[in-house]
Parts: C-alpha cells; structure tokens; sequence
C-alpha cells in the first residue's frame, strides 16, 4: 500500500482548515498519508476505526483523536457518522517545538476531552451559520483549543526514535511549505536545491519516495490546487485563474485541469453551480 502526502490549504477566511469529513456517509477507505499541518478528528455520531503507524483505535461518538505532523495515518469510516475535521498549521506551534521543528501531541490524559468537543462542535456550528463577525468567535474558540492542547495534550518527552523517523518526512514538509509560499513563481529543481542546500538528485528521490511523485507533477498539483479555488469562488477567466497560480498560460491550465478532473474548467464550474 503507497503512503502518499496530502496538500492542506486552509479556508480562505480562517488560519486553519475545518470541514465535515468526507467520508460521512459510511463505506469509506482512505489510505495511509500524512501532511505537515496537525489534525484532529471530532466524531460526533457514529464512530470510525483510526490507524495511526499500524496502531488502531476506534473513535466512538463523543470522543476525538490527535495526528501529528508528519504522522503516518489512515481512516475507516464502515458505518455513516458526523466527523469534524481540523487541519491546523504545524507553525501555530512554533514557540512550543521541542526540536527540530517538532511537537508531538499525546492522549493520555482524558480530562478536558468533553471541554475539547465542545470546542470543536461550537467552532463548526458558529462557521457553518456565519453570522456577523463568526470569524473572531471562531478563531477565539481555536485559540483556546490550542491553549488546551499545548498545555495538556502535548508530549514533553519524545525519544529520539520518534523524531527520527519523522525526521526525513519533516525535511520534505519544509519544502513543500516552501513551495505553497512561492508556487505562483517559476521554481526549478535546480532553484529548489540551492535553496535547501541538496542536489537535484536527492530532491527528486525524496519526492519519487515520499510524494509518489516526481517535483514537477508535484508543483502542478500545488498550483492546480489553489487555482480550483479561484475558479469556483470567483467570476475571473481562465487566463487570469491561470496567471495567478504560475500556469504558463490559459490552455497549461485547462490542460491539467482537465487530466485530474476529466473536464474543462468551464463546465466543471457549471456542473458545481448546478449541484
């Protein structure tokens, strides 16, 4: 079974990604991956069966679980349940890494877990109404989420082997960061390695081994990513959608759109309107 890496970007109006998870309906398999933001899974009805490297813990209504960054994990959802999700970024953290970039989160201590959902259902509840000035409600919420995980949940001794094997897969989360911070730009691999101080031969390892793919299916992915975005919540062409996120041109950008999506960006755009 590959491990693959998943892109996050946050909602537009949030520092943070939030949503309802995907596999609601039941009958669902996602596959080991892993990204650089942490994340939490909310179950609030039904349960889901959680993998965390091999570990399995079943989550039943009421109760949560933490992925770490660069944490290798994968869900099965066999029956319909009401899951929330938070991706949030690894750098929220910063002034609480250990070393290296790193923070683990541990779920030991169960004390403030229904102070926890709590949390989570009213940030969900107060995004999905939006009503006036939901954004600082919501955020005021995610801030005391934090507060709470790096004062009860995080894990002050992590042994060496923990952050080494991680250690190859935060590496590469850097450069990814790196790439979602300047994907719009013309970055070569070349350009990539003076950067991090590799060669181009390492890097492209990296990515074939970690990614399962090579930089520049990779680097398309990114700008197809945040493009998507701008065509379903704007009125701009394809040619400005195109130049916003690094296409060479109009027809660059059709022609990805169209290999992932099996349509052009126009009717693509119509088929969501219609939904």
């Amino acid at each position: 079974m590959e491990v693959t890496h998943e892109l996050i970007v946050p909602n537009e109006d949030l520092p943070f990604k939030m949503f309802l998870f995907e596999g609601k309906n039941g009958n669902y398999f996602r596959d080991k991956h892993w990204h650089r933001s942490v994340e939490i899974f909310a179950v609030f009805d039904g349960n889901l069966e959680f993998y965390i490297d091999e570990k399995k813990t079943v989550l039943a209504a009421g109760e949560f679980v933490i992925v770490n960054s660069n944490e290798i994990h994968s869900i099965v959802a066999r029956e319909p349940n009401q899951t929330v999700v938070l991706q949030m970024p690894l750098g929220t953290f910063e002034a609480y890494y250990t070393d290296e970039q790193f923070i683990c989160f541990t779920h030991s201590d169960r004390g403030q877990d229904a102070f926890v959902m709590q949390l989570v259902r009213d940030m969900f509840v107060t995004y999905q109404e939006k009503k006036t000035g939901y954004e600082l409600k919501v955020q005021s919420l995610y801030y005391m989420l934090i507060y709470l995980m790096v004062t009860r949940y995080r894990k002050l001794e992590v042994s060496e082997e923990i952050v080494r094997s991680r250690r190859n897969l935060g590496r590469l989360s850097e450069i990814i960061s790196y790439i979602k911070e300047n994907y719009t730009s013309e970055i070569s691999l070349e350009k990539l390695s003076e950067v991090f101080g590799y060669s181009p031969t390492y890097l492209s390892r990296m990515f074939r081994k970690y990614a399962h793919m090579n930089y520049k299916s990779y680097l398309q992915s990114v700008r197809l990513e945040y493009a998507y975005r701008e065509l379903m919540n704007t009125s701009n062409s394809i040619g400005e959608i195109a130049e916003h996120h690094g296409f060479t041109d109009a027809r660059a950008f059709t022609r990805a759109f169209k290999t992932k999506y099996g349509m052009l960006p126009s009717d693509y755009k119509k088929t969501k309107k219609c939904s």
